[in-house]
């Protein structure tokens, strides 16, 4: 299992498990990235960065960390995750996101 627990969260007997298109519904309020408006996605994004700030679980904080960062609104790594293991794991993300765009 790695730093970020590698499964869905299990929260009073049930699986809690971070979806990429509730978290556009949740801070976008819609799950169609081309129908985000400017100002909306501005918003949105300012919004997950507090989240981010506030959040302790830290399979929910790399989910945020990560819809951030392919938003282009992330913060550096040593900001978003004080624990080595955590932001080891987020460069390990970041080497396979990179692999897939050169291709």
């Amino acid at each position: 299992m790695g730093a970020f627990g590698g499964g869905p969260q299990r929260i009073a007997g049930k699986k809690e498990a971070v979806e990429f298109r509730d978290q556009l519904r949740r801070y976008f309020g819609t799950a169609d990235l081309a129908a985000i408006h400017p100002e909306a996605l501005a918003a949105g994004t300012e919004r997950m960065r507090v989240d981010l700030g506030l959040e302790t679980n830290s399979g929910r904080r790399f989910a945020l960390w990560s819809l951030l960062y392919m938003l282009g609104a992330a913060p550096d790594l040593d900001v978003a995750f004080k624990d080595p293991r955590e932001r080891d794991a987020a460069r390990d993300f970041l080497d396979l996101i990179d692999r897939n765009t050169e291709e």
